[in-house]
Protein backbone atom coordinates (compact mmCIF):
# COMPACT_ATOMS: atom_id res chain seq x y z
CA UNK A 1 0.00 0.00 0.00
CA UNK A 2 1.18 3.48 -0.75
CA UNK A 3 0.64 4.91 2.71
CA UNK A 4 0.86 3.73 6.28
CA UNK A 5 -2.33 3.96 8.28
CA UNK A 6 -2.64 4.32 12.02
CA UNK A 7 -3.49 0.72 12.90
CA UNK A 8 -3.69 -2.61 11.15
CA UNK A 9 -7.06 -4.38 11.35
CA UNK A 10 -6.76 -7.19 13.89
CA UNK A 11 -8.33 -10.33 12.45
CA UNK A 12 -9.28 -13.59 14.15
CA UNK A 13 -8.73 -16.46 11.69
CA UNK A 14 -10.96 -19.54 11.88
CA UNK A 15 -9.63 -22.57 10.02
CA UNK A 16 -11.43 -25.28 8.05
CA UNK A 17 -12.78 -28.60 9.36
CA UNK A 18 -10.11 -30.92 10.74
CA UNK A 19 -7.05 -28.77 10.18
CA UNK A 20 -5.47 -26.26 12.60
CA UNK A 21 -4.60 -22.63 13.02
CA UNK A 22 -0.99 -23.36 12.07
CA UNK A 23 -2.10 -25.10 8.86
CA UNK A 24 -4.48 -22.28 7.96
CA UNK A 25 -1.69 -19.77 8.43
CA UNK A 26 0.46 -21.83 6.06
CA UNK A 27 -2.41 -22.00 3.55
CA UNK A 28 -2.71 -18.21 3.45
CA UNK A 29 0.91 -17.96 2.31
CA UNK A 30 -0.38 -18.26 -1.27
CA UNK A 31 -1.25 -14.57 -0.84
CA UNK A 32 1.65 -12.12 -1.23
CA UNK A 33 3.38 -11.18 1.98
CA UNK A 34 2.66 -7.48 1.46
CA UNK A 35 -1.08 -8.25 1.44
CA UNK A 36 -0.94 -10.40 4.58
CA UNK A 37 1.10 -7.76 6.36
CA UNK A 38 -1.64 -5.17 5.95
CA UNK A 39 -3.54 -7.07 8.66
CA UNK A 40 -2.73 -8.40 12.11
CA UNK A 41 -3.78 -12.02 11.55
CA UNK A 42 -4.29 -14.22 14.63
CA UNK A 43 -4.72 -17.95 13.95
CA UNK A 44 -6.26 -20.16 16.61
CA UNK A 45 -7.09 -23.87 16.87
CA UNK A 46 -10.70 -25.02 17.11
CA UNK A 47 -11.69 -26.37 20.53
CA UNK A 48 -12.23 -30.04 19.65
CA UNK A 49 -9.69 -32.64 18.44
CA UNK A 50 -10.66 -34.15 15.08
CA UNK A 51 -12.95 -37.15 15.48
CA UNK A 52 -11.94 -38.61 12.11
CA UNK A 53 -9.50 -38.32 9.24
CA UNK A 54 -8.40 -35.02 7.78
CA UNK A 55 -8.48 -34.07 4.11
CA UNK A 56 -4.97 -32.65 4.45
CA UNK A 57 -3.31 -35.82 5.82
CA UNK A 58 -0.08 -36.38 3.95
CA UNK A 59 0.16 -32.69 3.09
CA UNK A 60 0.17 -31.21 6.60
CA UNK A 61 1.09 -32.92 9.86
CA UNK A 62 -1.41 -33.33 12.73
CA UNK A 63 -2.83 -32.42 15.18
CA UNK A 64 -6.13 -31.51 13.52
CA UNK A 65 -9.14 -29.82 15.10
CA UNK A 66 -12.83 -29.17 14.41
CA UNK A 67 -15.12 -26.36 15.56
CA UNK A 68 -18.21 -28.51 16.11
CA UNK A 69 -19.60 -31.84 14.92
CA UNK A 70 -22.52 -32.72 12.65
CA UNK A 71 -24.27 -35.78 11.23
CA UNK A 72 -24.02 -37.03 7.65
CA UNK A 73 -26.75 -34.84 6.17
CA UNK A 74 -25.81 -31.74 8.23
CA UNK A 75 -29.20 -31.76 9.96
CA UNK A 76 -27.89 -32.12 13.52
CA UNK A 77 -25.01 -30.45 15.34
CA UNK A 78 -23.02 -31.16 18.50
CA UNK A 79 -20.98 -28.78 20.62
CA UNK A 80 -22.04 -25.70 18.65
CA UNK A 81 -22.86 -23.59 21.71
CA UNK A 82 -19.54 -24.61 23.27
CA UNK A 83 -17.76 -23.59 20.06
CA UNK A 84 -19.31 -20.11 20.11
CA UNK A 85 -18.41 -19.65 23.78
CA UNK A 86 -14.83 -20.74 23.01
CA UNK A 87 -14.52 -18.19 20.18
CA UNK A 88 -15.80 -15.41 22.42
CA UNK A 89 -13.34 -16.40 25.14
CA UNK A 90 -10.48 -16.26 22.61
CA UNK A 91 -11.64 -12.81 21.48
CA UNK A 92 -11.71 -11.60 25.09
CA UNK A 93 -8.25 -12.99 25.89
CA UNK A 94 -6.48 -12.12 22.62
CA UNK A 95 -8.46 -9.15 21.34
CA UNK A 96 -9.92 -6.77 20.72
CA UNK A 97 -10.51 -7.91 17.14
CA UNK A 98 -11.87 -5.91 14.22
CA UNK A 99 -12.82 -8.71 11.86
CA UNK A 100 -12.92 -12.40 11.03
CA UNK A 101 -11.25 -14.48 8.33
CA UNK A 102 -12.83 -17.91 7.89
CA UNK A 103 -12.19 -20.89 5.65
CA UNK A 104 -14.87 -23.58 5.04
CA UNK A 105 -16.27 -24.57 8.47
CA UNK A 106 -14.57 -21.47 9.85
CA UNK A 107 -16.25 -19.39 7.12
CA UNK A 108 -19.69 -20.73 8.04
CA UNK A 109 -19.03 -19.53 11.59
CA UNK A 110 -17.58 -16.20 10.49
CA UNK A 111 -20.59 -15.54 8.25
CA UNK A 112 -23.08 -16.25 11.04
CA UNK A 113 -21.38 -14.46 13.93
CA UNK A 114 -22.22 -10.83 12.97
CA UNK A 115 -25.94 -11.66 12.86
CA UNK A 116 -25.72 -13.68 16.07
CA UNK A 117 -23.92 -10.79 17.73
CA UNK A 118 -26.55 -8.31 16.52
CA UNK A 119 -29.26 -10.56 17.91
CA UNK A 120 -27.51 -10.70 21.28
CA UNK A 121 -26.95 -14.46 21.43
CA UNK A 122 -23.17 -14.46 20.82
CA UNK A 123 -20.10 -12.26 21.28
CA UNK A 124 -21.93 -10.04 23.77
CA UNK A 125 -18.74 -9.27 25.71
CA UNK A 126 -16.57 -8.13 22.79
CA UNK A 127 -16.65 -5.20 20.33
CA UNK A 128 -18.85 -5.35 17.24
CA UNK A 129 -17.44 -7.30 14.31
CA UNK A 130 -16.55 -4.71 11.67
CA UNK A 131 -15.93 -6.98 8.66
CA UNK A 132 -15.63 -10.61 7.54
CA UNK A 133 -13.61 -12.39 4.85
CA UNK A 134 -15.08 -15.72 3.81
CA UNK A 135 -13.32 -18.48 1.85
CA UNK A 136 -15.54 -21.37 0.71
CA UNK A 137 -18.33 -20.17 2.97
CA UNK A 138 -22.03 -20.91 3.27
CA UNK A 139 -24.97 -20.22 5.55
CA UNK A 140 -26.60 -22.11 8.36
CA UNK A 141 -30.22 -22.63 7.42
CA UNK A 142 -29.43 -22.53 3.72
CA UNK A 143 -30.54 -25.08 1.15
CA UNK A 144 -27.84 -27.61 2.10
CA UNK A 145 -27.29 -27.01 5.82
CA UNK A 146 -29.68 -26.85 8.73
CA UNK A 147 -29.07 -24.29 11.44
CA UNK A 148 -27.97 -24.94 15.01
CA UNK A 149 -30.56 -23.49 17.39
CA UNK A 150 -28.26 -20.71 18.56
CA UNK A 151 -27.74 -19.54 14.95
CA UNK A 152 -31.29 -19.96 13.68
CA UNK A 153 -31.85 -16.20 13.36
CA UNK A 154 -28.32 -15.29 12.25
CA UNK A 155 -29.54 -14.36 8.77
CA UNK A 156 -33.05 -13.17 9.60
CA UNK A 157 -31.99 -9.60 8.79
CA UNK A 158 -29.57 -8.45 6.07
CA UNK A 159 -25.98 -8.40 7.37
CA UNK A 160 -24.63 -4.86 7.04
CA UNK A 161 -21.12 -5.89 8.06
CA UNK A 162 -18.70 -5.41 5.10
CA UNK A 163 -17.86 -8.79 3.59
CA UNK A 164 -15.31 -10.20 1.14
CA UNK A 165 -16.26 -13.54 -0.43
CA UNK A 166 -13.86 -15.89 -2.27
CA UNK A 167 -15.79 -18.11 -4.72
CA UNK A 168 -14.01 -20.97 -6.49
CA UNK A 169 -15.26 -22.16 -9.87
CA UNK A 170 -14.32 -25.77 -9.02
CA UNK A 171 -15.40 -25.65 -5.37
CA UNK A 172 -17.83 -28.47 -4.54
CA UNK A 173 -19.58 -26.02 -2.21
CA UNK A 174 -19.80 -23.15 -4.70
CA UNK A 175 -23.60 -23.00 -4.54
CA UNK A 176 -23.37 -22.50 -0.76
CA UNK A 177 -21.05 -19.55 -1.24
CA UNK A 178 -23.27 -17.99 -3.90
CA UNK A 179 -26.33 -18.45 -1.71
CA UNK A 180 -24.56 -16.67 1.14
CA UNK A 181 -24.13 -13.48 -0.89
CA UNK A 182 -27.83 -12.67 -0.61
CA UNK A 183 -27.51 -12.40 3.17
CA UNK A 184 -25.06 -9.48 3.04
CA UNK A 185 -26.00 -5.92 2.14
CA UNK A 186 -23.02 -5.12 -0.08
CA UNK A 187 -20.83 -8.21 -0.60
CA UNK A 188 -17.49 -7.87 -2.39
CA UNK A 189 -16.68 -10.97 -4.45
CA UNK A 190 -13.43 -12.47 -5.73
CA UNK A 191 -14.06 -15.21 -8.29
CA UNK A 192 -11.24 -17.65 -9.01
CA UNK A 193 -10.86 -20.85 -11.08
CA UNK A 194 -9.73 -23.09 -8.20
CA UNK A 195 -11.56 -25.46 -5.87
CA UNK A 196 -12.11 -25.79 -2.12
CA UNK A 197 -8.85 -24.06 -1.20
CA UNK A 198 -7.38 -20.80 -0.01
CA UNK A 199 -6.87 -19.45 -3.53
CA UNK A 200 -3.93 -17.90 -5.24
CA UNK A 201 -5.14 -14.63 -6.67
CA UNK A 202 -4.63 -13.07 -10.07
CA UNK A 203 -4.02 -9.36 -10.53
CA UNK A 204 -7.73 -8.52 -10.47
CA UNK A 205 -8.34 -10.60 -7.34
CA UNK A 206 -5.41 -9.01 -5.53
CA UNK A 207 -6.63 -5.55 -6.48
CA UNK A 208 -10.10 -6.34 -5.12
CA UNK A 209 -8.69 -7.71 -1.87
CA UNK A 210 -6.37 -4.72 -1.38
CA UNK A 211 -9.20 -2.26 -1.97
CA UNK A 212 -11.37 -4.09 0.55
CA UNK A 213 -8.62 -4.01 3.20
CA UNK A 214 -7.89 -0.35 2.49
CA UNK A 215 -11.57 0.48 3.03
CA UNK A 216 -11.49 -1.41 6.32
CA UNK A 217 -8.35 0.53 7.30
CA UNK A 218 -10.04 3.82 6.58
CA UNK A 219 -13.05 2.94 8.71
CA UNK A 220 -10.76 2.20 11.66
CA UNK A 221 -9.22 5.69 11.59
Amino acid sequence: MEHQLARKPRVLCLHAFRISGKIFEKQTEVWPEFVRETMDLVFIDAPFPAEGGSGVQGEFDPPYYEWFQFNQDFSEHRNFDECIAYIEDCMIRMGPFDGLLGFSQGAFLSAALPGMQAEGVALTSVPKIKFVMLICGGKFGGSNFSSPKLAQNAFSSPIECPSLHFLGEKDIGLTNGIELLDSFVDPVVINHPQGHVVPKLDEKGLETMIKFIEKVHQELL
